[in-house]
Parts: C-alpha cells; sequence; structure tokens
C-alpha cells in the first residue's frame, strides 16, 4: 500500500513539473521553476509584463532580451505558455525602422520621334 501511494506521488509530481506556467498569469516562483529561467530573466520578464501583458510569443521574444528561437524552444519544452500556447518555432521577423526610400523616378511614356523627314521646297 505504501508503495502505491509514493508511486501515485511520483507521478503526480512528474506531471506538476511539465504543468503549463502561463507567462502572464504566473507567480515569480512559478517562472523560476521553468526549465532555464533563473531570477534574472524572471525579473525582466515581470518587468515587461507590467508594461503590458505579452500578447504572443513573437511580442514575448521582441521585449525579453535574450530570447530567441533557441531560448524560447528550450522554455516551452519546460512548459512556460504565453496565452496558453507553446512556443511552435519559426522564424520571427523582428521589423526594423526603415530609412525613408527614395520617392520611385517617374517614368516618362516614349514620346515620338519628331519627324526628320526633310519639307520639299515648294515651287
Amino acid at each position: 500500500m505504501f508503495k502505491k501511494l509514493l508511486a501515485l506521488l511520483a507521478t503526480l509530481s512528474m506531471f506538476a513539473a511539465f504543468a503549463a506556467v502561463d507567462v502572464n498569469k504566473a507567480t515569480e516562483a512559478e517562472l523560476d521553476s521553468v526549465k532555464g529561467i533563473g531570477p534574472a530573466t524572471t525579473r525582466v520578464i515581470v518587468a515587461e509584463r507590467q508594461k503590458g501583458e505579452f500578447k504572443s510569443w513573437e511580442d514575448f521574444m521582441s521585449r525579453v532580451k535574450g530570447v530567441r528561437e533557441k531560448t524560447a524552444t528550450k522554455f516551452s519544452t519546460g512548459g512556460l505558455t504565453v496565452g496558453g500556447a507553446s512556443y511552435q518555432g519559426g522564424a520571427v521577423v523582428v521589423k526594423k525602422k526603415e530609412a525613408a526610400a527614395p520617392a520611385p523616378a517617374k517614368v516618362e511614356a516614349a514620346k515620338p520621334a519628331a519627324s526628320t523627314a526633310a519639307k520639299s521646297p515648294s515651287v
């Protein structure tokens, strides 16, 4: 009986270790429990979260310094979610400020060439 109870507790603790931790709702302790997230990253996440909830993994990655694809995959595997969604990978395009593009050059329609035929002198 004791062995069965111990096995049940061990199984439940395994599931708890992989329980989803939503970045927008988690406490600091819950964030620290995700493999790869330490106290420094937790502080950054909490500070950014105070500015507004993370809308997506891309938003999370753009706002939390040092978190890119590889790290996001690691956090997601450890149980972290953003809005209940796990990280699915894929390229994230971070838009940079673009320099003002020069105005496109006007394309003039080809003008008919002036007639070069010599006028015949009138007699």
